[in-house]
């Protein structure tokens, strides 16, 4: 495996507010079938995080917070296609993202294009896609018309 086999991790024990989260070491592994082992290079930050901590999303617990991050993979499972060691990579969706390093399943990893910052790619991929679904899918402008930005945030 390359890389470290432990995560430095935010994580809280039980819900409740800010002095719940806990800065621990977590044993890692090596990734399984199918999945990738991420170095993490920078995480989004999201009410989802807020949300899990207090307990309005109900879960278990201990859990790591977060649902999205970019990093570089540092190993593959078997049967990984379409993805390489050395590649910068974006995803959202997957609980566990405040941490050094993670394991994840590989279809959910989204290559970062040349030019595009970690730290942009992870601040901005689930808001550029709510924003893609609500133009492209839910009202879909036609020529000529505006649409006005509030804001840009969650």
């Amino acid at each position: 495996m390359a890389g470290s086999s432990t995560a430095d991790v935010v994580r809280i024990h039980k819900h409740g507010g800010p002095e719940e989260m806990k800065f621990e070491t977590v044993e890692l592994g090596d990734p399984a079938a199918g999945q990738v082992k991420l170095r993490q290079t920078a995480i989004g930050l999201n009410f989802i995080d807020v949300y899990t901590r207090t307990g309005l999303y109900p879960g278990p617990t201990p859990a790591v917070l977060g649902v999205e991050a970019a990093g570089v993979i540092e190993a593959l499972g078997d049967g990984v296609e379409g993805l390489k060691v050395g590649d910068r990579v974006v995803y959202n969706g997957l609980p566990g993202s405040y941490a050094t390093h993670r394991l994840a399943p590989a279809e959910k990893m989204i290559r970062i294009p040349e030019g595009v910052k970690d730290e942009d790619a992870a601040a901005v991929f689930l808001k550029g896609l709510t924003a893609w679904m609500l133009i492209f899918e839910i009202r879909r402008l036609e020529p000529g018309e505006t649409i006005v930005v509030w804001a840009a945030a969650g």
